[in-house]
């Protein structure tokens, strides 16, 4: 996608979610869990398709609560990966590299919630 250069968030949590979907077909040769494998490519791939439809809505509003839903998956992703980590689907190294690669997204996700919410405040004045 071209605008995703333009966009940082986008960019990452689109690159994430293809991350989330390479690490799928190794879990699978790895036989791990379905039921694993299932939730966190749900939440995953969640985050980056939140953060799009974000960047395509039409009011403030909706863009805060898209943003709101894309930090909820990835939170969760954060905890399937300490799962898989634990239960040794993945290894150190790929579970530091994932969620070094995750942390980026929550820490954009979490500041530009917050600069809107003091916007909001801001301005409500």
């Amino acid at each position: 996608m071209m605008f995703e250069r333009d966009n940082i968030l986008l960019a990452k949590s689109t690159a994430f979610c293809d991350r989330i979907i390479k690490m799928k077909v190794c879990l699978k040769s790895r036989k791990v869990d379905h039921n694993i494998i299932d939730q966190i490519s749900r939440c995953g791939t969640s985050i980056g398709a939140n953060v799009c439809e974000a960047v395509y809505a039409e009011s403030r509003a909706d863009f805060s609560h898209k943003l709101k839903i894309a930090l909820k998956e990835a939170n969760e992703t954060k905890y399937w990966l300490a799962i898989l980590k634990t239960a040794r689907g993945i290894n150190e190294k790929e579970h530091d590299s994932m969620k070094n690669d995750l942390m980026d997204i929550i820490y954009i996700l979490v500041a530009t919630l917050n600069t809107l919410k003091e916007n909001d405040e801001k301005y409500a004045k």
